[in-house]
């Protein structure tokens, strides 16, 4: 019987440099997407496959980030006062319940790896998700809740994946594949950015996955990999053979909000989803094109 899936870490530690100026004082994690910031999005979907403890791996001046799922009191009563009641409802349905959120400090970017390895003491014993919230999902289910689906039907550790161009596999983590079933891909091997001519598939890791908490003991060597720095996919390669290990192609969409260009795309996909702005956005764009 598998465990039930609670928790979810999100590392959120990075400086963002590639939207300077605007990350200088504002962590990219908190830009907003039409109205919404980018881990507001990570927390919902989380949230919508039934997780309920989430852990920041913060750095610093990622203060903010926490605050955003805190009751703000004087907000509140200004929108009572102002009878906006809409918005009220809005701003209270992001609030967290108490105890839900803790936060952990990555004092050093040493890599992913390592900012799953600051989470250790809140994960525990139990199988646990992680959002990337630079990876903006757009999903009828929510990622995550696929995820958790395809974990509670294999039993072990399940990562997003996506067919990318074989030109662009140097940049992601690489799945050797044992058997491709289609929606669900058995795993016999995982490298991390290989060189285009030496990568075994074009099937690659993105910023959603449910893992096993053995993982933990794998990156607590510091085995430093790729880059130069303790990489998550190095310790999940450690897990096949002991554990289930499946890739899914999920359902849906997904906007690299670490880019410039992706960013701005998803400013667009997602303003076009809603109907009060659909079809404003419609009639502007043509200006541009």
């Amino acid at each position: 019987m598998t465990k039930p899936l609670r928790k979810a870490v999100m590392p959120v530690a990075g400086l963002g440099t590639r939207f300077l100026p605007a990350t200088k004082t504002v962590a990219k994690e908190l830009l907003p997407v039409v109205d919404r910031p980018l881990i507001q999005y990570a927390v919902d979907e989380a949230r919508e496959a039934g997780i309920e403890q989430f852990c920041f791996v913060t750095g610093r001046g990622k203060t903010a980030i926490v605050e955003q799922f805190d009751v703000a009191y004087e907000l509140e009563r200004t929108l009572e006062e102002r009878n906006k009641q809409k918005e009220l409802a809005e701003l209270r349905a992001q609030a967290l319940p108490p105890g839900s959120v803790l936060t952990t400090r990555q004092q050093v970017p040493m890599g992913l790896g390592h900012a799953i390895w600051c989470a250790r003491h809140f994960i525990g014993d139990e199988p646990f998700a992680i959002l990337l919230p630079d990876d903006l999902m757009m999903c009828d289910v929510s990622c995550t809740k696929q995820l958790a689906d395809a974990y509670r039907e294999t039993g072990g550790n399940v990562v997003a994946i996506e067919e990318v161009p074989r030109e662009r596999v140097n940049k992601y983590g690489v799945l050797d594949v044992a058997e491709d079933k289609g929606r669900l891909v058995s795993v016999k091997g995982l490298v991390e950015k290989p060189p285009i001519e030496k990568a075994p598939s074009n099937l690659t890791i993105i910023g959603r996955y449910v893992l096993m908490p053995e993982v933990i003991g794998h990156l607590a060597k510091m085995e430093k990999g790729a880059g130069g720095e303790v990489q998550l996919t190095d310790g999940m390669a450690k897990l096949i053979g002991s554990q289930p290990f499946h890739g899914l192609r999920y359902e849906g969409r997904r906007f690299d909000c670490g880019d410039k260009l992706g960013f701005l795309e998803a400013q667009l996909a997602f303003a076009l989803q809603r109907p009060e702005l659909a079809e404003g956005v419609r009639g502007f764009l043509p200006r541009y094109s």
